[in-house]
């Protein structure tokens, strides 16, 4: 290759070896975070194992003339690491009565669907709950209140996402659990009312809007819930 020269020369030195620069080393490449590719993580093309864990749960709502058994089943992904977990992966509802067999099997295979999607499933639970029935709803025993036999079964699957640790457990302490107690005693030492059992409440207790069951009264000026403790006045 050409070089014009376009300045006099006034001397000239022939470089050796010894006088090259040093190359500079190359800069160290940044420290890479462990990859976690063998973690497995729930998605849509997740194949079925052959065998899955899983809870049936039982329900006999009053607008039908059968019980409903809700089967809903685990993948364990991961499983023996200390990235193991259980996500759901297919629910299924059978009945004797076929009076809802076609609207049921569409919501189990929806329902299916979107907990093999992956991701955040929680919501789901809120959504079913949300359904109210215009013909109205239901009391369960006990005096928990279902908008729809949609609204249970979403109670179900939020039940259920509970009991695998997907939703936090919203289970009241013994502080709680006793002071609901010292009110329930006040209450019917006061009224001479009597509850029939666990689970029961004074009959002319009101609708909870925290816990949704029949058990708000008034006490010392105050409506106060006897079944989760929720209070007008804190």
């Amino acid at each position: 290759m050409a070089i014009k020269i376009t300045q006099p020369i006034t001397g000239y030195q022939v470089l050796r070896e010894d006088d090259k620069p040093a190359t500079p080393a190359p800069a160290a490449a940044p420290a890479q975070p462990a990859r976690s590719d063998n973690v497995i993580q729930m998605h849509e093309r997740l194949e079925r194992p052959d065998m899955l864990v899983g809870a049936t749960y039982k329900i006999k709502p009053p607008v039908a003339d059968n019980a409903m058994y809700i089967t809903i089943n685990d993948i364990v992904l991961n499983e023996g690491t200390e990235h193991e977990h259980r996500r759901p992966f297919e629910i299924f509802i059978n009945s004797k009565n076929m009076e809802h067999f076609q609207w049921i099997v569409a919501l189990t295979r929806i329902i299916s669907a979107v907990f093999r999607k992956g991701g955040d499933i929680t919501f789901l639970a809120e959504e079913l709950k949300a359904v109210f029935d215009p013909r109205g709803g239901y009391w369960r025993p006990g005096g928990r209140y279902m908008p729809s036999l949609v609204a249970e079964i979403g109670d179900v699957i939020e039940r259920h996402l509970r009991f695998i640790g997907m939703l936090p457990d919203t289970e009241l302490d013994e502080r709680q659990l006793k002071l609901i107690e010292e009110k329930r005693a006040q209450y019917e030492a006061r009224t001479s009312e009597v509850s029939t059992g666990k689970g029961a409440f004074p009959a002319g207790a009101q609708l909870c809007a925290k816990c949704h069951t029949k058990a708000v009264v008034l006490m010392d000026g105050c409506m106060t819930c006897l079944n989760c403790g929720d209070s007008k006045c804190g």
